[in-house]
């Protein structure tokens, strides 16, 4: 038999075509795009993870220009994400409320990855932990990205080996906001803050536009998973990766400081 590599054999297209189940009965013709979409999710959060977790590993060793490299992909995967939704809106209300109550009690806020990725990032609400069996490889996953230093910590480790002030967030809002106000002294630190800050921004825009998606395709309906559907993805807006990126915006202004 001929064993040689082949495209399907090498990216399992087999296996991949054989995991959409609908579970209406009859299957609903649009469940099949919303199992699609969703799957896909799971990959970009998959390749997204892998990208941030070399940033991380490039951000330890001070090298600015590879964590550059890897955030410039993961803007373009975060902008495909956002654009994923005009595909779900191509269904109507009607469409998805002939099959959605099969989905009860799944949820998308019970996603592994996407959880892994908020704490890895520095997002940890630990009260998010409580739908997940204790025992679980899903909870040892999750325990261990909360052992592990996040994003902005290690954004904060690499501002003190620079030699600035991070002991607390007032200092470390001052030293971001000397290395914006000397640019030029300081431009690759002042690339990274640009491309952490467009990297919050765009995960911001994904879950507003999910929100609006929600509340164009439920109102204000109770989520499946027993959520407050689109006014607990509404409180998801508040929450930011790096809030000092954020904050500095408030105290620049002209002139140059030593």
């Amino acid at each position: 038999m001929d064993q040689r590599l082949s495209y399907g054999s090498y990216l399992r297209v087999d296996d991949l075509l054989a995991l959409q189940h609908p579970v209406s009965s009859p299957p609903h013709h649009d469940e099949m795009l919303f199992i699609v979409i969703h799957q896909v999710y799971e990959l970009w959060f998959k390749q997204v993870l892998h990208e941030v977790e070399a940033a991380c590993r490039a951000l330890d060793r001070d090298e600015l220009h590879r964590v550059a490299k890897h955030f410039k992909r993961i803007h373009t995967i975060q902008r495909l994400l956002e654009q994923q939704v005009d595909i779900l809106e191509t269904m109507t209300p009607q469409e998805f409320n002939q099959f959605r109550d099969h989905l009860n009690p799944a949820s998308g806020f019970q996603s592994i990855q996407f959880r892994e990725l908020e704490f890895l990032c520095g997002v940890r609400r630990l009260e998010t932990l409580q739908h997940i069996t204790m025992s679980s490889p899903e909870r040892a996953r999750l325990d261990a990205r909360l052992r592990e230093p996040s994003l902005y910590e290690r954004l904060k480790q690499a501002l003190a080996r620079r030699g600035f002030a991070v002991d607390d967030e007032a200092q470390l809002v001052e030293s971001l906001r000397t290395i914006y106000v000397n640019e030029a002294a300081h431009y690759d630190l002042y690339m990274l803050l640009e491309d952490l800050i467009e990297f919050d921004e765009r995960f911001l825009l994904w879950r507003g536009r999910h929100v609006r998606m929600v509340e164009r395709m439920i109102g204000h309906k109770t989520g499946t998973g027993g959520s407050s559907g689109a006014e607990y993805l509404k409180r998801t807006l508040e929450y930011r990766f790096f809030p000092a990126l954020w904050e500095v915006r408030s105290h620049l202004g002209q002139g140059t400081y030593a």
